[in-house]
């Protein structure tokens, strides 16, 4: 029986969620700049809180972004420490396709647009169509100006709108039924995603985790 550890904290919330024994347990909690404090003793309380020990963890699964810079850092910086310990791979999943997945859990919507704030005046945007359960892009993801945020090319049905982003929803370009700019990425989310992916084999070594940033000039030195 698979054991997968889901953590994110690519956004103001910080979560943890565990699949052991065909069950998953998880802990999720809004907490602003803590995640560095409190992201490892949440693993330790939710593997306690189920009597799985850490050894017993096949992969370990992430939101590699898009999201605040510092947290997606954090993320990965913890999968790949206790990753190369326990000699494990690893399992990045997209926080937009997280945002999807919640919705699709939550709302049973079928075709999600979602918005993370970028701030700069601009949004993380991605849309999602549901696929035997799973959030699957349709497109591309991107960084871009609200008003350039549109829905995939030959878009029809219904589609609802997921993420702080649509804090723009005046300046969004897509149209969209509904939407909710409180919704944040899960790691119960990026679990439910990475099972898939684990399914199909797609897990990765830990010094192949590499974050998702969409703006290209993140972290580039300066020219001198």
């Amino acid at each position: 029986m698979t054991t997968l550890l889901a953590l994110d904290t690519a956004t103001e919330a910080c979560s943890v969620a565990l699949l052991h024994d065909g069950r998953v347990t998880s802990h999720y909690e809004v907490i602003p700049r803590m995640h560095a404090q409190k992201l490892l003793p949440m693993i330790q309380q939710l593997l306690g809180d189920a009597g799985v020990a850490l050894s017993a963890v096949d992969a370990i699964a992430f939101g590699r972004g898009p999201g605040a810079f510092t947290g997606v850092r954090i993320a990965i910086g913890v999968v790949q420490g206790l990753a190369f310990a326990l000699e494990r791979p690893v399992l990045p999943v997209s926080n937009l396709a997280a945002l999807a997945q919640g919705a699709l859990r939550e709302r049973a919507v079928q075709q999600v647009a979602c918005a993370i704030d970028a701030r700069m005046d601009e949004v993380y945007w991605g849309c999602y169509q549901a696929r035997e359960g799973e959030m699957c892009l349709v497109g591309q993801e991107a960084v871009l100006a609200p008003e350039l945020a549109v829905l995939p090319e030959g878009a029809a049905g219904t589609w609802f709108g997921a993420g702080t982003g649509w804090g723009y929803a005046p300046r969004l370009a897509a149209a969209v039924e509904a939407c909710d700019a409180t919704s944040l990425p899960n790691a119960l989310d990026i679990l439910a995603l990475a099972t898939h992916a684990w399914k199909r084999g797609e897990a990765i070594e830990a010094d192949q985790a590499q974050p998702v940033y969409l703006r290209d000039n993140v972290a580039t030195p300066k020219a001198r």
